[in-house]
């Protein structure tokens, strides 16, 4: 067997199509299926920079992908009706709180039309058995509760983007509703994952690709809310959480629809500050501070998850501790850093994680 098959092999010599190929997340869970024997499609926007996953492992070469904006829907969905995957993954989004802000235009038609133009492919390409929305913690009303958030919890947001977050949320929970509950029809979900982290993601305003560019420049990082605690989440545990959600819709079907939050463990918050501390033990080097005062657009202080139900019901839990998240994470960066065969390191670290 696969020593990387966690997933009764459901995903060997079947299409698989990833909106956001091109992502962190995505070119991260492209690697994973291509090594599961998947035949691999992605429709993307273009890598935001040389540095990203999608780049430094070379995937261009090694999976089939075309150029696309999810905001197409007639693009989108011709893509679906060429390949005629068996599985559909949609990571395609605008990813960034403060850009939501910026571009809250942009923000809303993507994350939103860009979810109806997902599920308005799925429902016309009869090929495509398990469809899955993945979205973020984010898409609840944030009520700032010391306890986690559950699946059946309200969704809301304040700033644009956890707003948009929730509607693509609802927009997932009306497509099954109205379609995705007939006989014959895709099984449909969403995942709902925090703060995920790992080597390969570079986008701006993010604590990790934040730190590491600053240790690259020998700049010191000014850090904006270090004391918001954030579930974070090396970038293959809510993958594997994906994954596992695939598994159970395509062999058990519609009673796996709905929504499934993916983070760590009860007591796997932890602060921005704390993150730098565990960052510094890997890069003692790391120049940081936090200003006194600072101008702050809003962002949720405190965010978790409760992920009983997918402990419960996919036979999925949480592998890594705090420490070992950061240090995977930073490991990752410094295989770049040093010009390391980027994709094989991916690799032994997916390896590696399925040990656990």
């Amino acid at each position: 067997m696969n020593k990387l098959d966690l997933f009764q092999g459901v995903f060997e010599n079947k299409k698989v199509l990833i909106t956001g190929h091109t992502g962190f997340k995505g070119s991260w869970m492209a690697i994973w299926l291509r090594e599961l024997g998947a035949e691999v499609y992605g429709y993307s926007l273009e890598p935001y920079t040389y540095r990203d996953n999608f780049v430094s492992t070379n995937l261009a070469t090694k999976i089939n992908h075309r150029i696309g904006d999810v905001r197409d829907q007639n693009a989108l969905l011709n893509y679906f009706q060429e390949v005629k995957p068996d599985f559909a993954f949609h990571l395609a989004a605008q990813p960034l709180v403060i850009e939501s802000y910026s571009k809250p235009h942009y923000n809303f038609e993507t994350n939103l039309m860009g979810t109806v133009n997902f599920f308005e492919a799925v429902r016309n390409c009869p090929s495509v058995k398990v469809a899955i929305n993945v979205t973020t913690d984010k898409c609840y009303k944030n009520n700032e509760w010391l306890w986690g958030y559950r699946e059946n919890d309200p969704m809301g947001g304040d700033d644009p983007y956890s707003a948009s977050k929730g509607c693509s949320e609802l927009i997932t929970h009306s497509y099954i509703k109205s379609f995705f509950e007939k006989k014959g029809s895709a099984n449909v979900a969403s995942g709902r994952a925090g703060n995920v982290i790992g080597g390969g993601d570079w986008a701006e305003n993010r604590i990790l690709p934040d730190i590491i560019r600053s240790y690259i420049n020998n700049e010191e990082l000014e850090i904006r809310n270090i004391n918001s605690v954030r579930p974070w989440q090396f970038v293959l545990e809510p993958i594997f959480g994906y994954l596992k959600l695939s598994e159970k819709l395509w062999l058990e079907g519609k009673s796996f629809s709905g929504g499934w939050n993916f983070g760590p463990k009860d007591l796997g918050n932890y602060s921005v500050g704390d993150v730098v501390d565990e960052v510094k033990k890997g890069i003692p080097t790391l120049q940081v501070s936090s200003p006194k005062t600072h101008e702050k657009l809003h962002e949720a202080g405190l965010l978790k998850l409760d992920i009983t139900k997918a402990v419960n019901l996919l036979d999925w839990k949480p592998k890594l501790t705090f420490e070992e998240t950061i240090q995977l994470t930073v490991q990752g960066y410094l295989d770049e850093i040093n010009e390391q065969d980027i994709y094989t390191s991916r690799v032994k670290q997916i390896e590696s994680y399925c040990l656990k």
